[in-house]
Formats: C-alpha cells, structure tokens, sequence
C-alpha cells in the first residue's frame, strides 16, 4: 500500500527525553516511584556517558530516555530535551518526502530543505523543532530495511 501526504501519520510517542543530573538516580527514583524500569534492550547505549539510559514501564514500547544535563552556573540544565514519534520503515521514508508540502523547522525557524537520517546502528532518526521551537524526532527501529533503500538511493529526493 503505498502512503498519500494526506495519510502519514506517526504511530506513536516512542520516548521523551529528558535531562537530569544522575542519570542511575534518576533511574532509580522512576522504578520506585512509578514502575518505570531500564531497559536491557538498550544497556549498550546507557554505556555511553553521553548516551541515553531508556527505562520503561511497558517494555519498550514507550520509553523515557534520561540524558545527564549539562550545568550551568551552579545548576545542571533538567527538564523536557524532546518528543520523539515512532514510525515505521515506510512511515519513515515518506516522512523525509514531506518537506515540500508539510515544511518542518531549524532550531531559528527557517524551514528546512532536506532533513538528514542518523543512524544509530539499531535505529534511524531525523531531529527537526516545531514552528514554536519545541525539539521534535521521528524514528524508526526498521533499521535495515531503511538502511537498505536509504543505500538504494530510495529516501529523501
């Protein structure tokens, strides 16, 4: 079936990021407190002091990724970093199609002119800000079947 414009949508919020300034404290306050758990599916990216530790309550289907804030002055920065959406590999590719018709935004308002994917070799991701200034992602986990049409030359024109 192929997509119209009319008929993209994203399937749902896959995770919200969030800076903190532990990330294992934070951690553990959500698996206390609300029965929000680490994931294992996803160790290898919390191994990475910069990375992301995602806990769940749901297994994965929607996550909160917890980044360790950068501080400034006295106080670490804390707070919503942004809102991904989940889609699937078709979903994706259609998305990086849109531009042209359903313009997304730069971090100064500009619309922008081609979105770039980031693989991050289990996933891909296009960052993006509303017209407000809100971060947005959309990703998907149907890494290789992108991967293989993004090589194909079958992505974003």
């Amino acid at each position: 079936m192929t997509m119209t414009q009319e008929e993209f949508r994203v399937e749902q919020i896959d995770h919200v990021e969030l800076f903190v300034p532990d990330r294992q404290a934070a951690a553990a306050w959500y698996a206390a407190t609300l029965g929000i758990a680490p994931l294992a599916a996803h160790a290898d990216w919390a191994a990475d002091a910069q990375g992301p530790l995602m806990i769940s309550s749901d297994g994965g289907r929607t996550m909160i990724a917890l980044f360790t804030g950068e501080a400034q002055g006295r106080h670490p920065v804390t707070g919503v970093r942004r809102i991904a959406f989940r889609v699937d590999g078709a979903g994706f590719l259609a998305f990086l199609r849109r531009l042209a018709d359903y313009p997304v935004f730069d971090r100064d308002g500009r619309a922008v002119q081609t979105l770039e994917a980031v693989d991050h070799d289990k996933s891909w991701s296009v960052y993006f800000f509303d017209p407000y200034g809100t971060p947005l992602e959309v990703t998907t986990y149907d890494y290789t079947w992108v991967r293989d049409r993004l090589l194909a030359g079958d992505g974003a024109e």
